[in-house]
Formats: structure tokens, sequence, C-alpha cells
């Protein structure tokens, strides 16, 4: 078991008692009276739990009767299993960077403290980001470091479905999502470098989309910098991808043979105040979008109105539904796992 991996264990069980409460009440941010049909006016963010390095990519597995989170904790290279009564443990370890001079990779995040504050810390991005299942039900890892698309055979087996385009290495899958006919589309950053798209070690010089289907890899974007968080509208018609960068959405159209067409801007935050950028994106079974952005997570209509925000304690990274009925969303923020009942269940 690695140093990393050992702190990263400790530090959820030395948190496993405050974790089980609830937080302090935090404010969902009413811009328009339609919110109040999605999020009840009483509905509350609490915690589920806290003690990682830096959470991400949030999905829900149904198991029988029974169910879990997944989720990245990306400086401790693990993906964590959560039940809804708050109890962790590790279900994948490895899943991101595994190679020499692992100091050497990652971009640099810290846990959100100010500077002069004594529990600031600063870590390597060496693990693995978003997460999604497939139609099968495996896991499909964007192993961000690691430089590929994942799937886990449900054998527990290992398979990289791609891991370059036109013979270059991928800068650092981000986020992935599914379609319906079983395509994968996923977008890649350059997240694996401590130099960003600056280091001399990357090989593709854009940031992009990709569809992946039947063991073909296709270039579907290449217009957004800092390409980030990616869902579809519930009819498939759209594809809503995010830039981090400028801090706003895209959203296009998806052909029949899923290649994207007429991409226009949807949201822009680039004024917004507030920490926090334009990360997570999910998808409400009525069309609504749940987006990470300044001042926590933003919820708005298929219109591109900004109904409100859900402010949790800590920097929203990543958003998904879970509960057997799709009606809880989890927010990977920071450090901790927090969650909110919604009205309408998600995508």
């Amino acid at each position: 078991m690695t140093r990393i991996l050992k702190a990263a264990i400790a530090g959820v069980l030395a948190s496993f008692v405050a974790s089980a409460q609830s937080s302090k009440d935090n404010a969902v941010v009413r811009l328009d009276p339609a919110l109040d049909v999605l999020v009840s006016p009483d509905a509350k963010v609490e915690l589920v739990k806290g003690g990682f390095g830096f959470t991400e990519g949030p999905v829900w597995v149904q198991n029988g009767g029974e169910g879990y989170l997944l989720f990245t904790d990306i400086p401790g290279n693990v993906i964590w299993k959560l039940t809804p009564d708050g109890r962790a443990s590790v279900y994948l370890s490895n899943v991101g960077y595994n190679g020499p001079e692992v100091w050497r990779w990652g971009g640099i995040q810290n846990n959100g403290r100010e500077r002069n504050d004594p529990g600031f810390e600063e870590f390597a991005m060496i693990g693995a980001d978003g997460l999604t299942l497939d139609r099968q039900g495996r896991l499909i890892i964007a192993t961000f470091a690691g430089r590929s698309l994942m799937r886990i055979e449900k054998n527990g087996q290992r398979t990289v479905l791609a891991d370059r385009y036109e013979g270059k290495r991928f800068g650092g899958p981000n986020d992935v999502v599914v379609r319906r006919d079983g395509a994968i589309y996923f977008t890649d950053t350059f997240g694996a470098f401590r130099l960003r798209e600056k280091d001399p070690r990357r090989e593709l010089d854009f940031n992009a989309v990709y569809m992946w289907k039947d063991g073909k890899l296709t270039l579907v974007v290449k217009d957004m910098p800092a390409t980030n968080g990616l869902a579809f509208s519930p009819d498939e018609k759209y594809l809503y991808v995010n830039g981090s960068r400028d801090n706003y959405v895209n959203r296009y159209e998806v052909r029949a043979d899923g290649t994207l067409a007429n991409g226009k801007l949807f949201i822009d935050m680039s004024k917004a105040t507030g920490t926090g950028v334009t990360d997570g994106l999910r998808v409400d079974t009525k069309g609504n979008l749940y987006e990470t952005g300044p001042g926590g997570v933003w919820i708005v209509s298929p219109e591109g109105k900004h109904l409100g925000t859900i402010r949790a304690p800590e920097t929203s990274t990543n958003i998904g539904f879970g509960d057997a009925d799709k009606k809880t969303l989890y927010i990977a923020a920071r450090t901790g796992i927090y969650r909110i009942r919604v009205n309408t269940p998600g995508i």
C-alpha cells in the first residue's frame, strides 16, 4: 500500500464520526420561483463523508435493493465506495498515473484553504477523474493522469479502450458520459502534466471531446480550451460541454452518426463571482442543467435561465444523481462528499 493511499485512508477514518453528522445549514440561493419545483424550500445540504484530498467524478451504482456511490480522490489515486450511511471503503487504487517519477506528474491543486492557514495543503493530481457506467453496468474511467479511457470488466480486469489520437497520447481525460447506443464521449485536457499546455511532454496541442464506439475513436470537438464536464439532454439531441478556463457551457447538436454540430454558447458564467469553475455537469429528466460554477452548483433551465445556486461548504467540483430514485444530488466538493434532496430525478 502506497504512502499516499495510507494517508488518504487515515484521513477518512479520522473523520468518521464528524462526517456522519449533517453539516451546518447551507443556503440554496433562489433566483426564480421555478426553482421551488426542483428543490424544496426546506432542502438542506449535508455532509456524507469528509477527510479526502480532492474528490471528483461521483457516479451512483444501484445493486439490487442496495446502492452506493463511487467517486475519485485524485491526489490519493483512489476510487472510493461510499454507502448512504457514510461508510467509505477503497474500491480501486492506482487507476491514474502508475509510472516512474510520480512526483513529476499531475497538475498541482490544493485543499481550498488560504495559504496562511495551518491546514493548507498542496498535492499533485495523479489519480483518475470522471466516472460513469456503460449500458452493461461496467465502470468507465477517465484516468486523467493515467492519460487513458479505461473500462473495468465484470471480473475486475482493466481494459484500456483508448489512450491516444492519431498515434499521440492524450493529455489527461477528464470526464465521461455514455449515450444510449453505447457510445462513450469524454473530454481530454492537459491535466496529466505539471506545466499543463506548456509541458514539453505533451503530444497533442489541443483539448477535445472524443467519441469512442465499437473500438473506433472519433474527434468530435476541438474548439473549446480547458474542456471539462459534459452531459446529454434527456432526448440526446444535444450534448452540453463546459470549458473551465472561461466559465461557460456550450450546447452542440448531436447528429445521427454521433458527431456534433452547431456549437453555441448556452451559459456564460465568466462575470459571476464566488469560488469554483465550470467543472461537473449533469441533467435531470426534465432537461434542467446542474452545473458547478462560481459560488456553487448552478441550476439552469433547458432554456438557459439561471434558476438558483446550491451552495456547499466547500468548492464544488462535480456532481451526480443517486439513491434508488435518483433524487439525491451528490456533490463532490474538494475534501468531502455532500448531498441534497431534489424533486426531479436525474439522468
